[in-house]
């Protein structure tokens, strides 16, 4: 499984202005009904499951990495939203250490497989420093979808 196969490249941005774990995780939800994977009507929701999953633990894995997650009836197929934050976000993360990566996964609620096939990619490629270096450090977003598509290519 390929990033670019669930994540929308139109619900990508590299300069997400939120400053708390909470408002990153509304930016990325309203991003993604922007480009259309998810009803406007069905944000407030999506963030208030995303925020309940965080309530469990956090998703900040580390190394300036978070993969906030959740699954709804609201979507058919897994779909994600991507940012980069330039300052930096408290996310709880394991390591204490700020985020500045932000991978949002929206699954459907009967699909365990890809969900987790997902989870494991977007870690397996970030755990890879010149990898995140390269994602903070884009100008835009055309250049964030590149890097990640050429790093799914090389990495497949």
């Amino acid at each position: 499984m390929q990033i670019m196969e669930f994540l929308n490249a139109q619900a990508v941005s590299c300069h997400v202005k939120a400053q708390t774990k909470a408002d990153v995780i509304r930016e990325l939800v309203e991003l993604l009904a922007k480009a259309g994977s998810i009803k406007p009507k069905d944000v407030d929701h999506l963030v208030q499951i995303l925020l309940e999953r965080e309530a469990l633990g956090s998703t900040g894995i580390g190394q300036g990495v978070a993969i906030p997650h959740g699954k709804t009836k609201q979507v058919t197929t897994l779909v994600s939203a991507f940012g980069v934050s330039r300052a930096g976000v408290n996310f709880d993360s394991l390591d204490g250490e700020p985020v500045k990566l932000v991978f949002l996964l929206v699954a459907p609620e009967d699909s365990a497989g890809p969900h987790l096939k997902a989870l494991a990619r977007i870690s397996r490629l970030l755990k890879d420093r010149h990898f995140r270096e390269s994602l903070i450090a884009s100008k835009d977003e055309p250049t964030l979808v590149k890097i990640i598509r050429d790093e799914d290519e090389r990495r497949h």
